[in-house]
């Protein structure tokens, strides 16, 4: 079986989004950007929401032929078309880079996704994650909470219909006082 993980950037007060979409909060140290790119590179199927994979195949396909791409980007650009993922969303019809679109029960197919035999797996964007959440298919938490207060916007966790009681594995800072936190599912 795969182990799930949910992992994002996100606000003290809980928000991975500020009102409008808007991400200019988050931007990464290099020592932050250098850590989501080893886990990129580590994960054998990313799950993602309509929203977020617009965003990041907006930018992450041609990132590195930017003038002035860092070695950094340069390397998470490649490390993230390389990466096999999956989009769930019945409203595109169209995905490209290593990508295959999923139209049907998300809820079923990621099941049917973990139950599977392979490496761990990665699931993106807060209303995807949060039909995994109630489904109780996440293994793992990962929330790097950067210190800003956005007061409202897209929250990292939605509502539940039960507690999903939790196991602290790892924590660390990160410059600028981003902590990281990893929890585990206690089951």
């Amino acid at each position: 079986m795969r182990k799930l993980t949910y992992g994002m950037n996100l606000s003290l007060d809980g928000y991975v989004a500020a009102p409008g979409d808007n991400l200019d909060w988050g931007a990464p140290s290099d020592e932050l950007f250098q850590w989501w790119s080893d886990r990129v590179a580590a994960t054998d199927l990313a799950l993602y929401g309509r929203k977020l994979w617009e965003r990041m195949s907006s930018h992450w396909p041609t990132a590195d032929e930017q003038p002035g791409a860092t070695p950094a980007t340069i390397e998470y650009a490649r490390r993230w078309r390389d990466m096999p993922k999956a989009v769930f969303s019945s409203t595109i019809d169209k995905v490209d880079w290593n990508t295959r679109l999923v139209t049907g029960d998300a809820v079923a197919e990621i099941a049917r996704l973990r139950a599977e035999d392979g490496g761990p797996m990665d699931i993106v964007g807060p209303t995807l994650a949060g039909a995994a959440m109630r489904a109780g298919l996440i293994d793992e938490y990962v929330l790097v909470t950067v210190p800003v207060l956005l007061g409202g916007g897209r929250p990292f966790f939605g509502a539940l219909d039960s507690w999903v009681n939790l196991d602290l594995v790892e924590t660390r800072t990160f410059p600028g006082g981003v902590l990281l936190t990893r929890y585990e599912t206690r089951r």
